[in-house]
C-alpha cells in the first residue's frame, strides 16, 4: 500500500511464518505445525481462537478473528476479549455453518478511540488538558465518521455526539457525561477504528459433519445375528438379511452409527479357531472354524468382495437402506491387511515383507502372533496401494458407506493416512473416519491431524477419579484441535478389568462416563448383558472371543428377566439427544468433590444456555456421600447463586448451592446426570 494512505488503511502482515507485525500477534491457537495442517472443527461447534496480542506503549488496541469459508467469503468478524488470568491474552469464541475447508485469521490494531476515551475521562476530571482533550476527541470523530460505514440508525447518534463535545458552549460535566455514556463505548464497539493493521494468517481449519463430533455406535458381528444350531449342532452364520431384524433394536436404543466388523470372505490358511488358537503343525482346519474376520480375502475375493455365508451385493444395500430407514449411519471396517490366500498376495506379492527364507511375514505383537494375517509393506509399491485404497473406499461409499472405522492404522505409515485421507476429503467431505489407534500418545494425535475425524483413546483404562479428570481436560481442551475421542466402554478385542466383576454398577458407571464425558461413545455387542468372563485371569479378553466364532445371544429373554442393561443405554441416548451441552467435545469443567471416589463434571452449551452435571460414584461395590464443590463461574453463575438440578437417569430434583451433600448407593443410583438451572429465586 501506499505510505500516503491514511494510517487506518494501512495493513501490515505479520505474526505468520515467525514474522512480527507491527502489533505483535503470536501463539496463535488452534494451530497445527504452524498452519501447515488444519485444526478440527464440526458444523455448528463453538470454539475458542487465541492469541498473545499485545503492542509498545500504553495505547489500547483491538483483535477480532475473521473466518473464510469453503467459498472463499468473509463471514462477520467476532471481536476478541482478554482472558481473565492473562489480559495480554485474548479470545474468541467462533463457529462455522458448513462442511468444507474454512481458514481464520487475527486481525490486530491500535485502537485510538478507546486510547482517547481512557484519557479523556482521567483527565477531564482530573481538570488537566479540558479543551485540548475534547478537541482531540471531535478531530478523532471526525476521522471516523469519514472513514466508518455505519448504519442509517447509528450514524446520526454518532453525529449528535461529535457536535455536543465540539460545542464549548455545553457544560463540561454534559460533555463529560456524552463521553462515558454506554451509547459512545457501543458505537466505538460496534465500528471500531483501526490504526496501524496487522493481519495474522490465514489459518487453515477443516469443518467436518456433527456426526463426526457427536455419535453413539454400537458394534455388532453381523454373522452372529441370527446365527443358529443346524441338526447336527453346529453353528449356521446369520446373514444381512437376519442381521437386518436387529437392526430395530440398536436403533431404539438411541445409537446413531452401526458398525460391522469386516464383512469380506475369510482366509482359509492359518485360520485361527476358538478363543485365538491356530493349528500346529499347520494343516486343514475343522469345518466349525469360521476364523477371524480381520484375515481378510480368500479365493472368493478380498477387499471388495462380501463374504459368501453374509449375502450377496444385494443383500448389503438392503441392510445399509433398512438402517437408514431406522435413522441409523452403517460403519465399514477398513482393515489394510491380508489374510495368507488374499489374492494380492499372488498379483502383487510386492506388496509385503518376503523373510530370508522366502516367506511372507505375517504380523506380529510379541508375544502375540496373528499367522493368520499378514501386513502391508508401503515402502515397496506406495502409490500402488495407495491407489488401491482408495479404490476400495470408494467402492463402498458407492454402495452407501460413509463411514469407515480403521483397524491398527498406527501400523502403517502416516503420510499414508495423509495422502489416502485427503483424497477422500476432496470430493467427499462428509465421509467419517474412526482411528482405531490404541498407541503411544504421539502416533494418536498424528493421525487426528493428518485426517482422522475421531480416534479411539485412552478412556479404556482411566479408572481412579483423578486419572479421569486429567483425562478430560486433556481431551477436552488440550488437544481437541487434533483428535476426537471416542469414548468406548468394551471392543471384541478389549474386556476392560473394571467389568470382569460382572456388576450391574460397574457396567452403569462406564456406561455414564462414556456417554456424558465425550461427544461420541461406543458400545459392542454383549455390553448389555454384562458379558464379563475374561480369557484367562488377568487378561483383558473375552472368553470365546467373537472375533473368533458365532454368538447366539437370547436378547429377547435378557430383557424379559429384567438382566438387559438396554434400558439404561437407551435413556443415556435420549439424554445425550435432548442435550446439546452433551453432543459437545471442548466444555468439560472439572468440579472438587470430597471423596476420591467421586467424580463431579459439568459440561455447558454456550449457544443454548444448556448446563448438564454429571456425578459419579466410581466405587461400584459400596455406597460413597461427599460434598461437591461446583466451580459457579465455570457454570456461567455467580458464586452466590442457587440452581435448580433435576437427575435424569432416575426421579429427584434438588436445589444445589456451591457447596453442596451428595450420596450414591451404586445398588440404586450409581450417578447423577443432571440438568441445572438457575432456581426461580435467583432469577426473580
Amino acid at each position: 500500500m501506499s505510505s500516503t494512505e491514511p494510517v487506518t488503511q494501512r495493513a501490515t502482515r505479520g505474526a505468520t511464518r515467525g514474522v512480527i507485525g507491527r502489533i505483535p500477534v503470536m501463539e496463535v491457537a488452534p494451530v497445527i505445525e504452524g498452519g501447515a495442517l488444519p485444526t478440527k472443527a464440526a458444523v455448528g461447534e463453538p470454539f475458542d481462537v487465541t492469541a498473545l496480542v499485545f503492542r509498545e506503549g500504553h495505547d489500547a488496541l483491538g483483535a477480532e478473528v475473521v473466518l473464510t469459508d469453503p467459498r472463499g467469503k468473509e463471514r462477520a468478524p467476532v471481536r476478541m476479549q482478554p482472558l481473565e488470568h492473562e489480559r495480554a491474552r485474548l479470545s474468541a469464541t467462533v463457529a462455522a455453518d458448513e462442511v468444507g475447508a474454512w481458514t481464520f485469521r487475527i486481525q490486530a490494531w491500535s485502537d485510538p478511540l478507546e486510547t482517547w476515551h481512557h484519557a479523556a475521562t482521567v483527565k477531564i476530571r482530573a481538570g488537566v488538558d479540558v479543551d485540548l482533550m475534547f478537541a482531540e476527541g471531535v478531530a478523532l470523530l471526525t476521522r471516523w465518521l469519514a472513514g466508518t460505514k455505519m448504519t442509517r440508525a447509528d450514524r446520526p447518534a454518532a453525529n449528535r455526539i461529535r457536535k455536543v463535545l465540539a460545542d464549548d458552549r455545553v457544560a463540561v460535566e454534559t460533555r463529560l457525561a456524552m463521553v462515558e455514556s454506554p451509547e459512545l463505548l457501543e458505537l466505538f464497539a460496534r465500528y471500531p477504528l483501526r490504526d496501524l493493521l496487522t493481519v495474522s494468517g490465514a489459518y487453515p481449519f477443516f469443518v467436518d459433519p456433527e456426526r463426526a463430533l457427536a455419535s453413539s455406535w454400537y458394534e455388532f458381528f453381523p454373522r452372529s445375528e441370527g446365527a443358529y444350531a443346524d441338526a447336527d449342532g453346529r453353528l449356521v452364520s446369520g446373514t444381512f438379511r437376519t442381521a437386518a431384524e436387529r437392526l430395530p433394536a440398536v436403533a431404539a436404543m438411541g445409537f446413531d452409527i452401526i458398525y460391522l466388523p469386516p464383512i469380506h470372505p475369510i482366509g482359509e490358511v492359518n485360520r485361527k479357531g476358538p478363543n485365538n488358537v491356530v493349528l500346529d503343525p499347520p494343516g486343514e482346519h475343522p469345518a466349525d472354524w469360521v476364523g477371524s474376520p480381520w484375515a481378510v480375502g480368500s479365493k472368493d475375493g478380498g477387499h471388495d468382495a462380501i463374504h459368501p455365508d453374509l449375502g450377496s451385493e444385494a443383500d448389503f444395500r438392503a441392510f445399509v437402506a433398512r438402517a437408514n430407514e431406522l435413522g441409523l449411519e452403517v460403519a465399514l471396517d477398513f482393515a489394510l491387511q491380508a489374510a495368507p490366500d488374499h489374492p494380492w498376495v499372488t498379483e502383487h506379492p510386492e506388496w509385503f515383507t518376503t523373510r530370508v527364507d522366502g516367506s511372507i511375514a505375517y504380523a506380529e505383537n510379541p508375544p502375540k502372533k496373528y499367522q493368520d494375517i499378514y501386513p502391508v509393506n508401503f515402502d515397496n509399491d506406495y502409490a500402488g496401494i495407495l491407489a488401491e485404497s482408495e479404490r476400495i473406499l470408494r467402492h463402498w461409499m458407492k454402495l452407501g458407506v460413509r463411514t469407515f472405522r480403521v483397524d491398527n492404522p498406527h501400523t502403517k505409515p502416516v503420510h499414508f493416512w495423509a495422502d489416502l485421507l485427503a483424497a477422500i476429503r476432496r470430493t467427499d467431505p462428509d465421509v467419517v473416519f474412526l482411528a482405531e489407534a490404541f498407541t503411544q500418545p504421539a502416533m494418536l494425535q498424528a493421525l487426528g491431524a493428518v485426517g482422522f475425524q475421531q480416534s479411539y483413546c485412552y478412556f479404556t483404562w482411566r479408572n481412579e477419579r483423578r486419572e479421569i479428570e486429567d483425562y478430560l481436560r486433556e481431551v477436552s481442551h488440550e488437544t481437541s484441535h487434533r483428535i476426537r475421542p471416542s469414548f468406548w466402554v468394551n471392543t471384541p478385542d478389549i474386556l476392560p478389568t473394571f467389568l470382569q466383576s460382572g456388576r450391574r454398577a460397574a457396567f452403569q458407571i462406564r456406561a455414564v462416563l462414556a456417554a456424558t464425558g465425550s461427544s461420541s461413545w461406543g458400545v459392542y455387542a454383549g455390553f448389555e448383558l454384562l458379558e464379563h468372563t475374561p480369557l484367562r485371569p488377568g487378561a483383558e479378553e473375552y472368553l470365546h472371543s467373537e472375533k473368533f466364532e458365532l454368538k447366539v445371544r437370547d436378547w429377547a429373554a435378557a430383557e424379559e428377566r429384567g438382566e438387559s442393561l438396554a434400558p439404561y443405554l437407551t435413556r443415556l441416548n435420549e439424554i445425550r439427544r435432548s442435550h446439546p451441552a452433551l453432543r459437545q467435545l471442548r466444555n468439560v469443567a472439572i468440579h472438587r468433590t470430597d471423596d476420591d471416589a467421586v467424580l463431579c463434571f459439568s459440561k455447558r452449551d454456550v449457544v443454548t444456555g444448556d448446563l448438564v452435571i454429571v456425578v459419579v460414584n466410581l466405587d461400584p461395590t459400596a455406597a460413597r456421600e461427599t460434598t461437591v464443590h461446583l466451580d459457579m463461574p465455570a457454570l456461567g453463575l455467580d458464586w452466590h447463586d442457587e440452581i435448580e438440578v433435576e437427575d435424569l437417569l432416575s426421579p429427584g430434583t434438588w436445589r444445589w448451592s456451591e457447596h453442596t451433600y451428595v450420596h450414591l448407593d451404586p445398588a440404586t443410583r450409581p450417578a447423577h446426570v443432571l440438568s441445572a438451572r438457575r432456581s426461580a429465586k435467583e432469577e426473580r
